[in-house]
């Protein structure tokens, strides 16, 4: 008979996964001090939520409070990003958040339904100034970990050097051959066809059903993430419009985002926004990422009136979450988060 694995809290599990625990609160505690010494404030944000977000693609824990005059529906927060930015618009002008999000649909060696998440705002500051951030705060988990390189599955990326910087449309052409700029339009309304004939040229399989958005989540999945940040950490950035839901457009190309996403070992670590503020167009675009979640999953999440009405009074900033058990895990060299979080969920069932 075959015996289940140790469980985590076993001492020798224990005993082995020590040591990168660790290095988890070391990396902890030197962010929080890099976020004091610039006069950042952490912030504490509840967890139960009217609306965990609306992102078509990211799944969430929904609860209810119950009430004398019957029940609510609540969500477990998959990112402090609504709450962050109603402090905002209070009036906090530097903040930080470091926590727990959850999101369901996810498991696996770099992803946990429950995670630790650092997030942080600068209000009034350019948009630029988050990958600085990024790569200090990366160097910092090296640092408490020992460590000269981040390392994952044989790859490779040295934190301390000065990140590359390349577009979306860029990284699309070098990594797959494809011009992504021409089946891009002003409106959202991108040219599917061209995307779909781009992708099979590229030796990529096509559904009938493949709208634009999964085409572009099927090619930078296979042939774009597993190259970024090899031998250095990589700043993804410019992102199409229907891929940055809370992000403003571009200044010089309306079909573009100020988004960015950063990799390290074929790892994504952290994702950030010139934060939309117009209030209409925020809705327009959680309505349309709703449309998608229900025609993919057959679910919608409400939307958050309080957030929107808080856009109103939100002045520009901008912000980035960052995956803090990724971080550690490629400081470490750690094979998974899970081997990072002090105590994993259970699994239960056939295949956990």
């Amino acid at each position: 008979m075959s015996q289940s694995p140790s469980p985590w809290w076993s001492p020798s599990v224990h005993a082995d996964r020590r040591p990168l625990l660790l290095a988890r609160a070391r990396t902890f505690s030197e962010w929080r001090k890099w976020f004091a010494g610039r006069d950042f404030l952490e912030v504490d944000t509840a967890a139960l939520q009217i609306s965990p977000g609306n992102e078509a693609h990211i799944g969430a824990f929904a609860t209810a409070f119950e009430g004398t005059d019957g029940a609510a529906p609540l969500y477990l927060h998959t990112s402090p990003e609504f709450a962050c930015k109603k402090l905002l618009a209070a009036g906090e002008t530097r903040i930080f958040s470091l926590g727990h999000v959850f999101r369901n649909r996810e498991r696996g060696p770099l992803h946990h339904p429950e995670f630790t998440m650092l997030e942080w705002y600068r209000a009034g500051e350019p948009y630029d100034a988050l990958i600085a951030d990024v790569a200090q705060l990366c160097a910092l988990a090296a640092q408490a970990a020992g460590s000269r390189v981040f390392q994952h599955k044989g790859l490779t990326a040295d934190p301390f050097a000065e990140p590359e910087r390349v577009s979306v449309c860029a990284a699309f052409a070098r990594h797959a051959g494809i011009n992504l700029e021409e089946t891009l339009r002003a409106d959202g309304e991108n040219d599917r066809d061209a995307l779909a004939g781009h992708a099979r040229a590229a030796g990529m399989r096509v559904s009938d059903d493949d709208s634009w958005a999964d085409l572009f989540s099927k090619i930078i999945a296979e042939k774009v993430e597993p190259k970024l940040g090899v031998g250095r950490i990589t700043i993804l950035d410019r992102y199409p419009v229907c891929e940055a839901a809370l992000a403003r457009r571009a200044p010089d190309d309306p079909r573009l985002a100020q988004r960015f996403e950063a990799y390290a070992c074929g790892v994504e670590i952290a994702n950030a926004f010139g934060e939309l503020t117009d209030a209409a167009e925020q809705r327009r675009r959680f309505e349309a990422e709703m449309a998608e979640m229900e025609r993919v999953y057959g679910a919608r999440y409400p939307l958050d009136e309080d957030f929107l009405m808080a856009l109103n009074h939100m002045p520009d900033a901008c912000g980035v979450a960052l995956g803090a058990d990724r971080v550690v895990m490629l400081a470490t060299g750690a094979g998974n988060v899970e081997s990072v979080i002090w105590t994993p969920v259970a699994r239960s069932g056939p295949g956990g």
